[in-house]
């Protein structure tokens, strides 16, 4: 075996811009749609930061033809004057210069901000195919362009202005990233995500890539004067609130900026959003701890000292306290320290403590303050420790050692002959006739079919130990292989188990598929996160029709596809006469095995969309308004984006 040389010239020290553009995943996660958006992400953040300094109130984003990005704030501008270390403009240095800006300096910014590991936009700029940073300032214009994080000119004065502030102008680098076209509804949630956390800042969005029927080009204005207040009752949508108002607080204690708001509803899901100085801490951490704990403490010392719980024979635990409640925690900490290197859980322990402390006062003072509203919350925190302990001896029936064994998989599960877990693939499918289709089409050493029957249990509508008593529901937790645990912060899915990599829902395109798809993404989403989060969910797309003429067809996937395969089929002249024919297909059990097989099984030919959340927000509002009691909200959120589904915006 030959011997590779290594020795110090061995060592590469990538410079900026080819250290960012070599492994752009290090900064923004990845390269994918994600990456994408999260461009925009870093450059908005820059002005937010402004705006909490004091000296931003306004940020306009646009999205021009070409997928070109605009954001403009009207803070103070990037200053332009020479830094003294490095002999160059500071607008230079910020846009060229991985770990440089203003965050570091807390005279700078005495509060918390975003970009606080000072890639933000640097990253931008390498990762741009162009850039053009404008800035505003001292009376002047300042211009510099860039590509591909070069610079192509200097800092030049463009002429006199009474405006203050930056625009960042860039076009993503196609070379880079995997797709440059920008959804317009993942940029517009962010967006109003930050209005609601910082309250009197004004964003403006605008897409001017085409415009309608009449001219206008699509726009929002987001606006939140009243903040978190606004942004609970946004979530609870078409949710029954048990509680007049918002409970809310404002909390200023040893540099830090606690803001909590949270409601009661008539549901049983706990849904808490958690931010740091404006990032959403996905994995949670220590001020999350401390909110949990503070809700557990007031509420704990309010039930045992009126004898509720030792009335109704109940020990609550924190699960309990929160079943119903909807709160969104912003916490604005000096120097954070996250885990991770998206920034997705906080790690400062003193924020833990200062959290604790500021949401056991509010609750305290509230529920003395409203004993109505405080009989109302015990009253539900009562019947969620009832609930749960039924939700507990359900849950031990499906996950008991029987359970475990290989023998309890359920008899209508085909199973595949494959061990290793991310290799299988569980393909869950309605109606008994598309089942046995697909167990003669499968791969039968890496796809394994659950046929499910008819409609699955909505359980955005229902307690816990509903879930486990059904028996469809429990056919797929015992498929998967997954197990509940009860922790400190809840209770979690256990993945260590999970017996496929791989879970693909396959339903007939039309309105019944579409909803059992959508009671099974439910599942998914509210009861095992983890899945989707880990990226194992994803949507099978079948043919709508197939165009045939003699012995050539054509599988399509809409109206257009089957429209040009129709015009070219008609000018082809085959061996089997006849005119061209055309089959709808309403449902996969439709299909032969021979065709369930090239078109939807093969993995080599299939269409699967990989389930993402882009914001957790808007897909929790969305499954509360779609799967909730609420009709009217229902209906006006179908008639508002029906026309604009495509096939790709399946899942």
């Amino acid at each position: 075996m030959p011997q590779q040389q290594y020795s110090a010239s061995s060592i590469q020290v990538l410079e900026f811009p080819t250290s960012v553009r070599k492994r752009p995943g290090m900064y923004i996660g990845s390269t994918t749609i994600k990456g994408l958006h999260h461009l925009v992400y870093e450059v908005v953040d820059n002005a937010i930061d402004e705006a909490t300094a004091g000296y931003c109130t306004e940020i306009h984003v646009e999205i021009r033809p070409d997928e070109v990005i605009s954001v403009q704030d009207n803070g103070r501008g990037i200053p332009v004057g020479i830094h003294p270390k490095e002999n160059r403009s500071a607008l230079e240095v910020i846009m060229t210069t991985l770990h440089a800006g203003g965050k570091f300096d807390k005279d700078s910014y005495a509060q918390g901000t975003s970009g606080l590991h000072g890639v933000g936009v640097s990253c931008v700029n390498a990762l741009a195919e162009w850039l053009v940073a404008t800035v505003h300032r001292d009376g002047k214009v300042f211009e510099q362009s860039y590509s591909k994080g070069v610079k192509q000119s200097g800092v030049e004065e463009k002429g006199r202005t009474e405006e203050k502030g930056t625009r960042i102008v860039f076009k993503p680098d196609p070379t880079i990233f995997e797709t440059t076209v920008y959804d317009y509804n993942i940029i517009a949630a962010r967006l109003r995500e930050l209005s609601f956390l910082n309250p009197g800042l004004r964003i403006c969005l605008i897409d001017l890539r085409r415009a309608d029927e009449e001219g206008n080009y699509r726009s929002e204005v987001f606006f939140a004067e009243k903040g978190l207040a606004a942004f609970v009752m946004y979530l609870e949508g078409s949710r029954t609130s048990i509680l007049p108002q918002p409970i809310t607080a404002h909390v200023q204690k040893k540099g830090m900026v606690v803001d909590v708001a949270m409601m009661y509803n008539s549901g049983h899901k706990e849904n808490i959003f958690s931010y740091a100085n404006n990032i959403k801490t996905f994995e949670g951490g220590t001020h999350l701890m401390g909110l949990k704990k503070g809700i557990t403490r007031a509420l704990k010392v309010y039930g045992e000292r009126e004898g509720i719980f030792e009335k109704a024979k109940v020990t609550p635990s924190g699960d309990d306290f929160r079943e119903g409640a909807t709160v969104v925690l912003s916490v604005k900490v000096p120097e954070p320290q996250f885990s991770g290197q998206e920034k997705t859980r906080l790690t400062n322990p003193e924020v833990a403590v200062v959290v604790d402390h500021a949401v056991n006062e509010l609750l305290t003072n509230y529920l003395e303050e409203n004993p109505q509203s405080a009989r109302l919350i015990m009253s539900k925190v009562v019947l969620a420790s009832q609930a749960r302990q039924a939700a507990k001896r359900a849950r031990d029936l499906v996950q008991g050692k029987k359970a475990l064994q290989a023998g309890a998989l359920p008899g209508k599960l085909a199973d595949c002959s494959e061990k290793d877990p991310s290799k299988r693939e569980l393909i869950i499918l309605e109606g008994n006739s598309a089942g046995g289709n697909a167990k003669q089409a499968r791969r039968r050493d890496i796809q394994a079919i659950l046929p499910l029957r008819g409609k699955i249990l909505n359980i955005e509508k229902a307690q816990e130990h509903k879930i486990y008593e059904s028996e469809q529901i429990r056919n797929i937790i015992t498929a998967l292989g997954v197990s509940f645990e009860e922790t400190e912060e809840g209770r979690v899915v256990n993945l260590d188990k999970l017996r496929y990599h791989r879970i693909i829902i396959m339903t007939d395109a039309d309105v019944d598929g579409s909803h059992i798809r959508t009671l099974v993404l439910t599942l998914f989403f509210r009861f095992m996160p983890a899945l989707i989060t880990k990226g194992y969910v994803y949507i099978a797309l079948p043919p709508l029709f197939l165009v045939q003429k003699g012995n050539v067809k054509r599988y399509c996937w809409t109206e257009e596809e089957r429209d040009e395969h129709i015009k070219a089929l008609e000018g082809m002249k085959v061996k089997g006469k006849g005119d061209v024919r055309v089959q709808r297909y309403k449902g996969i059990g439709e299909m032969n095995p021979e065709q369930l097989w090239e078109t939807t099984l093969n993995p080599d030919n299939r269409i699967l969309k990989q389930v993402e959340v882009s914001s957790d927000v808007e897909a929790d509002r969305l499954f509360s308004v779609l799967m909730g009691d609420d009709i009217p909200p229902r209906r006006a959120l179908i008639e508002k984006y029906a026309k604009d589904v495509a096939i790709e915006d399946l899942g």
